[in-house]
Parts: C-alpha cells; sequence; structure tokens
C-alpha cells in the first residue's frame, strides 16, 4: 500500500497551536497552503523538543557557514504568526516519530512527520537489525526556508510555555487548585 504524503514545500503557514484549556489541551502541527491544511496532533514535549532541534540546527549551520545571510540568527518579525489555528481542525493522524534534516541544494529544512503505530516501538535492548519498522500510511513532509523555520520555532515555544505553570518544588504542572506535589510527600501544593 502505497503512502500517502501530505507535502509541503514551502507551506504558506507552518505553526505549532492549540485547542483547549490549560491542562486539557491538545497540540497540533499545522501546514497550509491554499485551500489545503493538514493538522497533525503531538505531545505537548515532542512540539517543545522540535522547536528545540531546529535552533540547534539553524544555530549549528550558522556557525559552520560563518554567517550565511539566509540563515537568520533570530526569528523575522514579518514571518511572525500568532493567528489562532485554522478551522475546523481535522486530524489527519497523531505524530511518532519525526525527522529533521538541512537540504543545502535548494536550503530549506525538511521536517518528516510519521504517525505514531504501537509497531513502531520497539522494546529496550532489541538490536538495531531486529527492529522492523512498518511502512508508514502517512507522512508530512514539510520543506521551510531558514526564515520560517525560526519563525515557526519561536510560536512553538510560545505555545509549550502558555500552559500551566510550573510547580516552583517538583517542576510538575499546576492546575488553579493545586497538585498533589511529590516534593511535599503528597501533600497538595496551591499556586500563589
Amino acid at each position: 500500500m502505497a503512502s500517502v504524503i501530505h507535502s509541503f514545500d514551502p507551506p504558506e503557514r507552518f505553526v505549532a497551536g492549540t485547542v483547549g484549556p490549560p491542562g486539557q489541551r491538545t497540540f497540533f502541527l499545522q501546514a497550509r497552503s491554499g485551500n489545503r491544511v493538514t493538522s497533525v496532533a503531538l505531545e505537548k514535549q515532542q512540539v517543545l523538543v522540535l522547536a528545540e532541534r531546529i535552533e540547534e540546527l539553524l544555530d549549528e549551520l550558522l556557525r559552520s557557514t560563518g554567517g550565511e545571510p539566509t540563515i537568520p540568527a533570530v526569528s523575522p518579525v514579518s514571518l511572525e504568526d500568532n493567528a489562532p489555528l485554522e478551522q475546523p481542525i481535522v486530524e489527519e493522524f497523531r505524530a511518532g516519530t519525526m525527522t529533521l534534516s538541512w537540504d543545502p541544494g535548494d536550503e530549506r529544512l525538511v521536517l518528516e512527520v510519521f504517525p505514531y503505530t504501537e509497531e513502531g516501538v520497539a522494546e529496550p535492548g532489541t538490536p538495531e537489525e531486529e527492529i522492523d519498522e512498518p511502512e508508514p500510511e502517512e507522512v508530512l513532509l514539510v520543506r521551510l526556508p531558514a526564515g520560517l523555520a525560526r519563525a515557526f520555532s519561536k510560536r512553538a515555544q510560545s505555545v509549550v510555555s502558555a500552559g500551566r505553570q510550573p510547580c516552583p518544588f517538583c517542576g510538575g504542572p499546576m492546575d488553579p487548585a493545586g497538585h498533589l506535589c511529590p516534593r511535599a510527600n503528597g501533600f497538595r501544593r496551591t499556586a500563589g
């Protein structure tokens, strides 16, 4: 069976966003070109790690090229996007593995997002040659110029930090009514 590839090269818009109140948010990657919109659900930690890895990759490229003018050091203000996600949100799949690379030929960051599958989860200690990765049914492929990648990363970090505040003692998320803090031996800590 052939994979469905949701390809955006480059997208008119590529953002991370959420739906729902803090503590109950669902995170999405969303790409749009014209009327075609693809939304992929993922975990908060995946959004944060993706944003961090994009920054690290672009910073390394900037260092190795001696300040290549096509790679901005910070997010260009003209590319920042704080608008809400496109509606209606139709989840194509839930993200599992993601790959990130740089295509020097056309100076684009290449992001591939593969769906989460139970078959794709390997037991710890399994030798690589014994891991049989299934062919994905769908893939989100996004090719971003460096400036758009920086803007995506800035927004993604902002979206992640807009949630519940961390507990000053354990670092876990605090609900408005507090939370059971492991550092307080199970007693409830409250915000404020």
